[in-house]
């Protein structure tokens, strides 16, 4: 593996992540707007149903595809890449449309008897359209990820979300009258054309690469069928381990508005609650967590690829390196979300409870994105088996939590769920990799150094911004994010002055 593969890759991808999740940002914004809390909620509970079914079509094929590519390149056969490619493909289209008729079929009896609102029903129908250019996003990706080519992915992120935000922005101005007026159908259609042309993208960077000689139909069809055997062998565990995860989270998703009625609430306050939660405050604490899903994807194929070679010398430095720049990330992003999580969230979306959701849930972000890292680390080390069983054991320990807690404590009691449970899963996972390699933690650089520097930093900020605040007349969101900026360079600043991190650090050969 070359110099610093990895920290180029997470570059590429965190960077096209950033402004896609920032573009996403004032999606959110627009769509809190334009649907309101409680159709925002609405909007929210179809996603279940499209996360259950694109683990069937693709979360474990892509994951297949990439690894799979990745050990067909150490040995320099590229033909043989591309075979994997078209065979996962044919897959992956193959599910997904069997599960566009289903859906589609199934849409009022899955709005009505699992989500309990039946007028989620026409957004279920739309959506069922996407499956199939989904799966072959997913794959080309997978395909990108295994030869550890960064940028294709992270253009398709951008170009999908550049065209569905555009689309339901122009799609809303329009049938409003030049009113902004949308609804959840509408914001669904969204998706379907965003991911079409995503689809367009990924298809046009394939038949624009240079062209490979194949060999003879009968060789091809031989391979093929071995990689599709290989893929079958490979994916079938991984999407069964990731199904039940996904339907876990889904049972998790419906749960809370019903247990949110228990303690009180009407279905209206229940659903706009739930929408306020998952479509405003959530967004905000994940979007730092760009940087470890974007090293996560790069991780996977490069721990694989040392295990093969067993240089337990470049697994050990690898997992260091990336753990303690994940926790110095969730540190940083637990103080700035504590400081400035309420005036952050009444800003944007003028609702105080997703400010104060943020401040609460602040505390997960270390747990969240090293866990990010870590379970990405087990699965290149061929234990994705044990991610699973962690992962199974701190949703259904938060379920049994949300059924306790909610009609007790309301909002609260979900939140205290969330952080007991992740809580949980990073321990275990910590518990794992620790039991299969021998990687130093430097407590000091990791923690200490950059918790102190953390709260003395956000501590003179937030003061700076109420100051400013005052006798500055500049709008509030726009103050917040300059402080954000300057915080986030002078931290960087301090962090590499106190020797806490280093550059070279990420050189690994």
């Amino acid at each position: 593996m070359s110099k610093n593969t990895i920290i180029k890759g997470t570059l590429i991808l965190t960077f096209a992540g950033l402004l896609t999740r920032l573009i996403g940002f004032f999606y959110r914004i627009f769509l809190s707007k334009a649907l309101g809390a409680e159709t925002l909620g609405l909007y929210q509970l179809i996603f279940p149903v499209y996360g259950i079914c694109f683990t069937i079509y693709a979360s474990g094929i892509q994951t297949a595809i990439s690894k799979l590519v990745a050990e067909e390149a150490a040995k320099g056969s590229t033909k043989s890449a591309k075979r994997v490619l078209k065979t996962g493909v044919l897959l992956s289209v193959t599910i997904a449309s069997i599960l566009s008729i289903i859906i589609y079929n199934s849409s009022d009896l899955i709005a009505t008897k699992l989500l309990l609102h039946p007028e989620s029903a026409s957004s279920l129908r739309i959506l069922a359209y996407v499956f199939p250019f989904c799966g072959i996003t997913a794959c080309i990706n997978g395909y990108y990820y295994g030869l550890k080519k960064a940028g294709v992915p992270a253009l398709t992120q951008l170009v999908e979300q550049i065209i569905r935000v555009g689309f339901v922005y122009f799609a809303a101005l329009y049938f409003g009258g030049g009113k902004i007026k949308a609804t959840c159908e509408l914001a669904v259609v969204g998706i379907v054309f965003g991911e079409i042309a995503s689809n367009i993208y990924n298809l046009i960077s394939l038949i624009t690469q240079k062209k490979e000689h194949y060999s003879s139909a009968g060789v091809e069809d031989q391979y093929q069928s071995r990689f599709l055997r290989a893929l079958f062998k490979m994916s079938v565990p991984l999407t069964a381990n990731r199904l039940f995860i996904s339907v876990l989270h889904s049972f998790e998703a419906i749960l809370i508005p019903a247990m949110l009625q228990k303690s009180g609430l009407t279905a209206s306050e229940a659903l706009s609650l739930f929408g306020i939660l998952n479509g405003m405050a959530i967004p905000f604490l994940l979007f730092p967590s760009t940087i470890t899903n974007s090293l996560s994807v790069l991780l996977l194929p490069a721990i694989s690829e040392a295990s093969a070679k067993q240089n337990t010398k470049l697994i050990a430095h690898t997992v260091s390196v990336s753990l303690k720049y994940s926790l110095i990330l969730g540190i940083f992003s637990t103080g700035f979300f504590l400081f400035f999580g309420s005036p952050l969230g009444m800003s944007v979306f003028h609702i105080e409870e997703a400010g104060t959701y943020l401040v609460v849930m602040a505390w997960l972000c270390p747990f969240l994105y090293t866990a990010t890292t870590l379970s990405s680390i087990i699965n290149g080390l061929g234990k994705a088996h044990l991610t699973f069983l962690n992962s199974v054991a701190g949703l259904s320990l938060r379920i049994i939590l949300l059924a306790l807690i909610i009609p007790k404590f309301g909002i609260y009691g979900y939140l205290i769920s969330v952080l007991i449970s992740q809580l949980l899963t990073t321990a275990l996972d910590v518990i794992i990799v620790v039991k299969n390699i021998p990687f130093k933690f430097d407590a000091v650089n990791s923690l200490l150094k950059p918790g102190i520097i953390t709260f003395f930093g956000c501590s003179v900020f937030y003061r700076a911004y109420l100051f400013f605040k005052t006798v500055l007349d500049i709008p509030d969101v726009a103050l917040i994010v300059l402080c954000a900026f300057v915080l986030t360079v002078v931290t960087v600043y301090l962090l590499k002055a106190t020797n806490a991190i280093k550059m070279g650090e990420w050189k690994i050969t």
